[in-house]
C-alpha cells in the first residue's frame, strides 16, 4: 500500500479483495481469513461518498441503510485530466512557504539511525512474516520519498510537509546543539505509552485509519497515515509497515514505479503480504496490445522480479487482464518457491503446466481460488489436489475438476469454504460421498455451494439432494442448492438446518406453501409438539432465483397465507428473486406496503427488507466467515479479508452464477 498525496502515493495502494494466502482464478477474487466476526466496522473514504469514484470496473457495496445496493463504474478518473497539480522537486520548500510544518523545529530536522534490526512479535519471536525492520527502510542511501518523483494536489501538503522534515536514514551531522531539556510530566523521546506498544497492538491499531478503497487517480489517500509518518520514528516504521503491506496495482505504471522503489529498497520488499492485481486495467494507459508491449511495465519478467523481491508474499491476487503476465516461471514461483502465498490466479493456459512441476508431496497454500478458469484442463486438478494438505478454502466453480481430483484431496485438509457450483464433470454420487465422509470437510464446512444452472446442468437430484441433507453439519452458514431438484419432502430436512444457517438457496420443484414451512411451524392438530417446541430460524438471506414469474404466485406471495414477507419471517432481510421480476416487483404496492423494497445489480434482482429505526441499528451483515463482504449471497468465496470491490465484485454480486 502507499500513501496517496507523499511521493509514494502513486506507488500503490491499500485494497480490498483479498487474505492470508490463496490462489485464485483468472477472473475472479481471492481473498484471506478475517480474525473476528464482526472484526471492525466497514471503513470508506470520505471523499469516496462525496464523489462517487471508484476503481476501475469496481464493484462495490454500497454503504447505506439498505442492503444490497451496490456502484459499479467502468471508467477511472485515472482516465480524467488532473485538477490543479503541482511538481514537486527535490528542494523542500522556502521558510516562507505557507505550509505551518514548512520551517520545522531545529531538533525535527532530521531523523536518522546507524543501526538496523528486525523487530519480531512478541507473542511470535521466530516469524519473519509478523515483525517489521526498524526503521522500516534501512535500506543504505535510501532518503524517505525526497527523490521520489511525484505529483499531487496543492491541497495536500503531505509531501511537503516530510521534504520539511528530512527525513533520512543516514548518519546524522556533527552537531553542538545543546540537549533539549526535559519537560516535567512529559515522556521522553520514543518513550511515549503508545510507541512502548509492541507490534501486534500498535499494528491494529494503525490499520484502523487504513482505507480498505482502490485508487482514485490523484486525490489524496490516507491523509491520517501522513501525519503518523512524521510523528515519530516508531510511528513511522510501523506506519510504512501498514502502508506496504497490501500493494493495490491498478495499472502498469504504479506497477513499474513499486518494482523500481522495492528493488531500489528491497527491505520495503520484506513487508508486502499482498499483491493485488484485481482492480488492474490494461487500457487505462494504453489502448492496444502493441502499445503496451511496448512500454514493458507489466511483463513476465517483471512480474516474476517482483515476487523476487517479496519473500514473505503471502496473498496473490490475479484476474484475466493478466492472463499475459502469468507464464509458467510466475506459476513455478507462486506454487514452489513461496509456499506460504496463497495467489489467486489467471485462467490463462499457462496454469496447464502445473502437471509439469515437480510439485512437492505437500503444498502450504490454504485458499486456492481457480473460480470460472473454465480452461483449465482436468490434469491441472489431478496433479494439485493431492498437494493441498492444509487447505481451507477451495472455489473450483465452473471448472474441470474430476471425481478423481476432488477425492484426492488429503485428509489432513480442513476445508471450511467449497464452492463446486458449475462443476459439469463432477458426479452427484462422489459430491454426496465426499461431503458425507471425507475428513476434510467433515464436521468443518461453514460455506458451500453445489448449485448449477439447471438450463443447462443439473448436479443434483432429489434422491441425491434427500441423502446429502442429513449429512450437513452444525458449523454450515451458507447453503446453495440451486439448480438442484426438490421437493417437499427435503422442507422436513432443512427446517435442522435453518436454526443455524444465515444463507439458504433452494432448489426447483418447491411451491411456495413447501418454503413457507422453513419459517413457521404446521399447524395440524398432530403437530402441537412442534409448535411447543419450535425454534426460531436464523436464515437473512433466501435465494428463490430459479422459480419463474409464473411459479412464484404473487397473490399467494403477498397474502396472509404465507408468512415469508411478513414482519415475524424476521432476521430474514433478502429474498433473491430471477431479474425478470425486478420490473413487476418496483411497481407493486403491495411490496411497498409490507416494508420492503426491490433492487438490482447487473443480472440479479432482490427483495429487501426496510430497516425500520425503531428496530434499533440494522444488522451490518459483516460475518467473519465473509471475509470483508457485508451483503448477501456470494457466488464467489472471498479469498482475502478486505472489502468487495473491482472484478472480484462482479463475479461475487453482479453475475448469477
Amino acid at each position: 500500500m502507499v500513501p496517496a498525496s507523499t511521493n509514494i502515493p502513486d506507488i500503490a495502494r491499500p485494497e480490498p479483495c483479498l487474505s492470508q494466502g490463496s490462489i485464485k482464478p483468472a477472473s475472479v477474487p481471492y481473498h484471506g481469513t478475517m480474525e473476528g466476526s464482526d472484526l471492525s466496522q466497514r471503513r470508506s473514504s470520505s471523499d469516496n461518498k462525496s464523489s462517487g469514484r471508484s476503481s476501475f470496473s469496481s464493484v462495490r457495496e454500497n454503504d447505506s441503510d439498505l442492503a444490497q445496493t451496490f456502484t459499479s463504474t467502468k471508467v477511472s478518473s485515472y482516465s480524467q485530466p488532473p485538477e490543479t497539480v503541482i511538481v514537486d522537486d527535490e528542494h523542500p520548500p522556502s521558510s516562507s512557504s505557507s505550509s505551518p510544518l514548512s520551517s520545522p523545529p531545529p531538533e525535527m530536522a532530521t531523523i536518522t539511525t546507524t543501526t538496523r534490526q528486525f523487530l519480531p512479535p512478541k507473542t511470535q519471536p521466530q516469524s519473519k512474516l509478523h515483525g517489521c525492520w526498524f526503521p522500516a527502510v534501512a535500506a543504505d542511501g535510501f532518503q524517505g520519498w525526497k527523490q521520489i518523483d511525484v505529483r499531487g494536489r496543492q491541497a495536500s501538503r503531505s509531501f511537503g510537509d516530510l521534504q520539511a522534515l528530512r527525513i533520512v536514514w543516514s548518519a546524522p551531522p556533527a552537531s553542538n546543539k545543546p540537549t533539549p531539556t526535559k519537560v516535567p510530566g512529559r515522556p521522553t523521546a520514543g518513550q511515549a505509552p503508545i510507541e512502548r506498544l509492541p507490534l501486534e497492538l500498535l499494528g491494529p491499531i494503525i490499520d484502523l485509519l487504513v482505507l480498505d478503497v482502490p485508487p482514485n487517480g490523484i486525490s489524496a489517500r490516507n491523509v491520517d497515515l501522513m501525519s503518523l509518518l512524521l510523528t515519530s520514528k516508531t510511528l513511522h516504521t510501523a506506519t510504512l509497515h501498514a502502508l506496504y503491506r497490501k500493494i493495490t496495482i491498478p495499472h502498469s505504471r504504479i506497477f513499474r514505479k513499486f518494482l523500481a522503489h522495492v528493488s531500489q529498497n528491497q527491505e520495503l520488499g520484506t513487508i508486502v503480504r499482498r499483491l493485488d492485481f484485481s482492480h488492474f486495467n490494461p487500457t487505462t494507459l494504453f489502448s492496444t496490445a502493441a502499445e503496451r508491449s511496448t512500454t514493458r511495465n507489466l511483463t513476465p519478467e517483471t512480474l516474476l522480479q517482483c515476487l523476487e523481491y517479496t519473500p514473505y508474499l503471502r496473498e496473490f491476487l490475479a484476474q484475466e487482464h493478466i492472463d499475459d503476465e502469468i507464464n509458467e516461471d510466475v506459476l513455478c514461483k507462486l506454487f514452489l518457491d513461496l509456499p506460504a502465498c496463497r495467489p489467486s490466479t489467471s485462467r490463462d493456459a499457462a496454469m496447464s503446466a502445473i502437471p509439469k512441476f515437480e510439485l512437492p508431496v505437500s503444498l502450504a497454500i490454504t485458499r486456492l481460488s481457480l473460480h470460472k478458469c473454465i480452461n483449465l484442463p482436468s490434469a491441472v486438478f489431478e496433479s494439485l489436489m493431492p498437494t493441498l494438505s492444509h487447505l481451507t478454502h477451495l472455489d473450483v466453480a465452473g471448472t474441470r475438476i474430476t471425481d478423481e481430483a476432488l477425492l484426492s484431496i488429503p485428509r489432513t485438509a480442513r476445508i471450511t469454504h467449497l464452492n463446486l457450483a458449475k462443476c459439469a464433470l463432477l458426479s452427484p454420487e462422489v459430491v454426496v460421498e465426499f461431503l458425507a465422509t471425507h475428513p476434510a470437510v467433515n464436521g468443518s464446512l461453514v460455506f458451500l455451494s453445489v448449485a448449477s444452472d439447471a438450463r443447462s446442468h443439473q448436479l443434483l437430484d432429489i434422491e441425491d439432494v434427500t441423502r446429502l441433507l442429513p449429512t450437513l453439519p452444525s458449523t454450515l452458514r451458507s447453503l446453495s442448492l440451486k439448480g438442484s431438484k426438490m421437493d417437499d419432502s427435503h422442507i422436513d430436512l432443512l427446517r435442522p438446518l435453518t436454526k443455524h444457517l444465515e444463507e439458504l438457496a433452494l432448489g426447483r420443484g418447491l411451491r411456495l406453501l413447501d418454503i413457507d414451512r422453513l419459517f413457521v411451524p404446521d399447524e395440524n392438530e398432530d403437530d402441537v409438539q412442534m409448535q411447543l417446541d419450535w425454534v426460531p430460524h436464523t436464515l437473512k438471506y433466501l435465494d428463490i432465483s430459479d422459480y419463474s414469474a409464473a411459479e412464484l404466485d404473487f397473490s399467494t406471495l403477498f397474502s396472509n397465507s404465507i408468512s415469508i414477507m411478513k414482519k415475524f419471517s424476521a432476521p430474514l432481510e433478502v429474498v433473491e428473486v430471477t431479474d425478470s421480476l425486478y420490473g413487476r416487483l418496483s411497481k407493486s404496492p403491495a411490496l411497498q406496503r409490507l416494508g420492503w423494497t426491490v433492487t438490482e445489480f447487473g443480472s440479479r434482482a432482490w427483495m429487501v427488507r426496510r430497516h425500520s429505526p425503531e428496530d434499533g441499528p440494522r444488522d451490518s451483515g459483516l460475518r467473519s466467515w465473509k471475509l470483508g463482504a457485508s451483503f448477501w449471497g456470494m457466488r464467489k468465496i472471498p479469498m482475502a479479508n478486505a472489502e468487495v470491490g473491482g472484478m472480484y465484485g462482479s463475479y461475487m454480486f453482479k453475475r448469477k452464477l
